[in-house]
């Protein structure tokens, strides 16, 4: 069999193919935790193995099976709606990822959340599900998938809900633990699953698939998220664009807040730490690796980036607090400025 992009199989990022040739080929475990930087598409290859487990075309026995797209399993799989899959996704990830089926059967999910902001965390309530869903017989006969996304996401409490049905799980029952922290994953999650990671996909193709989602100049975007395709992606929505990117360097060395007010807290801090990182490199005579086009050049003094750099690192533990957003990113742009306008050993040679 093949993938099929065009049937009723998930469609699959071009560059997620071969890494689920690999899952399967090597899958030894009931569960795999399968990990990588965030924004390269792991919940959609943890859907597609789950997808080929449940495939409901040839033998179920044989390795690798990948899904036909075709059975009535491979389209129960894609309309979210497989009696024999549980999708476990925070409520504040539902809508983005598409997936809502994770309400409580009885609407008190949608009834709780309309009260309260979403929860960013697979909160404990929902882990405990798993344990009926584990116990309830497979209504097609292909065993049951449980897929975790973010994995990461799941407290202390959610984690050790989870741990004796992870260890012995009843019946044909498998598990696909994805996300990007592995360190945030407990050390006994982790222990009892197969552990595959994915890595940052080849910038060609992901510049390719990018461009082919209507982004203009892919390559600037793509290096700015770090190599990460869907995260490029998911900021070209939100508005950002090369040109805008590209000047951030000369804004922040000037002071100006210029489109920043606009941003969430937790991003001005994520792309500082970028700016920091690149002039880090160019006080180390290397090439940037975020702001691969933008000027002007960074010149600032290493010891002043430090600093800076360690605030950064003290702020980012908090960026979640709900801090005044305009007069923080006011003090952050300025502080930028300073630590970016300190000359540098080679600038203070030359006065």
């Amino acid at each position: 069999m093949v993938i099929d992009e065009t049937s009723a199989a998930l469609p699959l990022r071009p560059w997620l193919g071969e890494p689920l040739r690999a899952a399967l080929a090597s899958q030894q475990a009931h569960a795999i935790w399968l990990h990588g930087p965030a924004g390269v598409g792991q919940f959609d290859l943890a859907l597609a193995l789950a997808q080929a487990w449940l495939c409901e075309a040839g033998d179920a026995n044989a390795s690798p099976r990948v899904a036909c797209g075709l059975c009535a399993s491979c389209r129960l799989v894609r309309a979210r709606s497989h009696p024999d899959l549980m999708v476990l996704v925070p409520e504040a990830l539902r809508e983005s990822l598409g997936w809502n089926a994770g309400d409580d059967e009885d609407g008190s999910a949608a009834e709780s959340s309309s009260k309260r902001k979403p929860s960013k965390d697979i909160r404990v309530e929902e882990v405990r599900r798993i344990v009926s869903f584990a116990q309830s017989t497979a209504a097609r006969g292909r065993g049951k998938v449980v897929v975790l996304f973010p994995a990461e996401r799941m407290n202390a409490i959610s984690a050790n809900a989870l741990l004796k049905t992870l260890e012995e799980p009843p019946g044909n029952l498998r598990f696909v633990l994805a996300g990007a922290s592995t360190d945030a994953l407990l050390p006994t999650i982790r222990s009892r699953c197969q552990s595959l990671r994915l890595g940052v996909p080849d910038t060609r193709v992901a510049a390719e698939w990018l461009a082919s989602q209507g982004v203009s100049q892919p390559e600037v975007l793509l290096a700015a998220a770090g190599g990460q395709p869907e995260e490029a992606l998911a900021w070209s929505k939100e508005g950002l664009d090369a040109r805008t990117w590209l000047a951030l360097p000369g804004q922040l060395m000037r002071g100006e807040v210029g489109g920043l007010s606009a941003w969430p807290i937790a991003r001005v801090v994520d792309v500082l730490f970028k700016v920091c990182h690149d002039a880090m490199r160019a006080a180390a005579g290397a090439a940037p690796v975020y702001f691969t086009q933008a000027e002007p050049r960074f010149q600032a003094d290493p010891q002043a980036l430090a600093s800076w750099y360690d605030e950064l690192c003290r702020l980012a533990r908090h960026a979640e607090h709900p801090w005044q957003g305009a007069l923080t990113i006011e003090w952050l742009v300025s502080q930028t400025r300073s630590a970016l306008s300190a000359p540098s050993a080679a600038r203070r040679s030359l006065n």
